[in-house]
């Protein structure tokens, strides 16, 4: 009944977490988009920094943006925060019934770092904030006052927490915490820095005091690295149904690749809907190009068989009862399912071909399975597996 409960909540909580990320990625890619829209206009109001027409939906739209804000502001002022909030605070609850629930099934591999399940949990949950403070602290210095280096020092910061958390959690969880630390990142700079700061310029408009331009310039700051991070963040998310990416022994690496592609496919994107050409924008593609060459060359499966001769029917048997029934019976015995994961039963050789391919790259050429390598299964059984399944 346990996992029957856990796997309702976890159906339920990441439809949740899929709307609220669609409803924020849909509106910072939109405001982002208009904002690098706008143009000035004859007969524009005072204090307007520029206007776009919109069409949609069958409707016109005319959109005008203050440079700080206007003289009086309407009653019904709409405030874009609940998306990114939901976002964030679902994401933490499929993180703890994912991964905290059978943290010593999911979360814990004792060959990457033998911990208690408690204890990896209070280093996940410090983790996120700590990497918070130290990402706004840079932001705040004087680091933060160019471009380039603060970008390349982001960089720096998330891959440093991606070689952490690979070489603390397990395969499938680690990458998976690196996109719940830059999502934490990119959630609070709404509740910390973007919300407050659209409030205090709301507060002095209100006492009849000029806004300070300053909260303006940090917000837009933060909200552009949400758009910049938003791409990699997505890959990080799906992470754990690619063991190609995951179960690496330099997955740390891979993660810069993959800042690299999505930033600069997304900093594409946002200069090519305000109308840069490819003379401008052209260089990011062939970047783009390398670095996602280079991200398919490094994960390339390496052939485990090739010196391993022919193999039994009745050592794999034997290697099943100890590896696979556990999970992939009729009637699992371990605590985490009540039914095989995926349906896939291993019960039978015949049961093991008919999966072959699943096995091949979840056991065989990535160490994904069995599940955080409870059974201690060796790279020699691995090799032996796949030598069978290769003559089979």
């Amino acid at each position: 009944m346990e996992v029957f409960v856990a796997d309702w909540l976890n159906l339920l909580i990441r439809w949740a977490h899929m709307i609220a990320g669609i409803g924020w990625i849909g509106t910072s890619f939109y405001f982002v988009a208009l904002d690098m829209s706008l143009k000035k206009r004859e007969g524009m109001p005072d204090g307007v920094l520029g206007t776009a027409w919109e069409v949609h939906g069958g409707g016109f739209y005319h959109v005008q943006k203050y440079m700080v804000a206007p003289a009086e502001l309407p009653k019904d002022l709409i405030w874009f925060k609940w998306e990114a909030y939901l976002t964030w605070f679902t994401g933490i609850l499929l993180m703890v019934v994912q991964f905290y629930w059978n943290a010593e099934a999911w979360l814990v591999d004792p060959a990457v770092m033998d911990l208690d399940p408690l204890t990896a949990i209070a280093i996940s949950a410090i983790s996120l904030a700590v990497g918070w403070f130290v990402y706004d602290g840079i932001c705040r210095s004087p680091l933060g006052r160019n471009v380039i280096v603060l970008a390349v020092t982001v960089f720096l910061l998330i891959l440093a927490a991606s070689y952490f958390y690979t070489h603390v959690f397990s395969a499938r969880s680690a990458l998976i915490h690196v996109g719940a630390f830059v999502g934490t990142i990119m959630a609070a700079n709404v509740f910390g820095i973007i919300i407050p700061n659209q409030k205090k310029i709301t507060a002095s408009l209100v006492a009849g005091e000029a806004p300070d331009p300053r909260l303006g310039a940090m917000g837009k700051q933060r909200s552009m690295h949400n758009t910049y991070l938003t791409l990699p963040v997505l890959v990080m998310m799906v992470s754990g149904h690619y063991p190609m990416l995951t179960s690496h022994p330099e997955a740390w690496l891979i993660v810069g690749l993959i800042l690299v592609i999505g930033g600069l496919g997304r900093h594409f994107l946002v200069r090519h809907e305000v109308g840069d050409g490819l003379d401008k924008i052209g260089w990011c593609l062939p970047v783009i190009a390398v670095a996602f060459a280079a991200a398919v060359f490094v994960t390339w499966p390496q052939d485990r068989t090739s010196s391993v001769a022919a193999v039994g029917d009745e050592e794999i048997l034997a290697l099943t009862q100890t590896h696979c029934l556990s999970c992939h019976a009729t009637n699992p015995s371990h605590e985490a399912f009540e039914q095989p994961p995926k349906n896939v039963v291993l019960e039978t050789l015949d049961q093991f071909r008919r999966h072959k391919q699943q096995i091949i790259v979840q056991t065989v050429q990535s160490e994904i399975m069995p599940l955080g390598n409870e059974t201690g299964m060796t790279l020699e059984e691995r090799a032996r597996l796949g030598a069978w399944l290769r003559d089979n």
